[in-house]
């Protein structure tokens, strides 16, 4: 039986966020790889491209730049945490419990994009198989970016400008970081034709990715990100 306070606590450290998202890692990065090895970076997920060149201004090229970063990353973060817990052991039961509280949240923000009503992802453009890899990795590198790096930088920024209050830096961050991802959709060669309507539903779907990463952790909202899209990606790929 778990505890829940230890539960709780635990499950929203980035060491089993490391743990919890490894998998989803790794089958986007092999997924991507049998795809076609020839148009890796057009298929690859949008914020993975974005990620890469800016890490090219640094020097750092090559198509899996940003994964090794990534992955440098959170071997970083994995080994600092460990240090932290009481016992170094991953519980198991942890990890699926995970998996199906990711399942839930997904199946919220299915509920909610439902009764606005729309989805959004378009699972009848492309081959199957991309489309699940791209959905695999709009959960990982999407939430690193909008969700992990700008929530806490943002974070940070509005606390020591306005010396705001937990709550309410973490809210403002929280805002501004869904305004961004939805934009985020419109821009480039790739992107969406401008339209407002999709702006805000877009938005609002960042607000309840980012209320659950900063209630949860990056681990639970990458894979209720991902799951919604294969939801979504069922839906339209059944659908006649």
């Amino acid at each position: 039986m778990i505890e829940n306070s230890n539960y709780w606590r635990d499950t929203h450290t980035p060491l089993y966020s490391f743990i919890f998202t490894l998998p989803l890692f790794l089958i986007y990065e092999v997924g991507v790889f049998a795809i076609s090895a020839s148009d890796l970076p057009l298929l690859r997920n949008g914020a993975d491209v974005l990620m890469r060149q800016i890490l090219e201004v640094f020097g750092v090229f090559g198509v899996y730049g940003f994964g090794g970063s990534f992955l440098i990353g959170f071997l970083v973060a994995f080994l600092r945490q460990k240090k932290k817990l009481m016992s170094t052991a991953i519980r198991g039961e942890y990890l699926l419990t995970m998996l199906f509280e990711s399942i839930g949240w997904a199946i919220l923000l299915t509920i909610i994009m439902i009764w606005i009503p729309t989805f959004l992802m378009n699972g009848k453009d492309g081959r199957l198989m991309q489309q699940i890899v791209l959905a695999i990795g709009a959960g990982i590198y999407e939430e690193f970016i909008f969700r992990v790096v700008l929530i806490l930088g943002m974070t940070s920024v509005l606390g020591f400008i306005f010396q705001w209050g937990e709550v309410g830096k973490k809210t403002g961050a929280v805002i501004l970081a869904a305004i961004l991802f939805s934009a985020f959709h419109f821009v480039g060669a790739y992107g969406e034709s401008p339209s407002l309507n999709m702006f805000l539903i877009r938005m609002a779907a960042g607000i309840v990715l980012g209320g659950i990463y900063v209630l949860r952790g990056f681990g639970i909202a990458a894979y209720t990100h991902t799951i919604y899209d294969l939801f979504v990606l069922v839906k339209f790929t059944t659908s006649v």
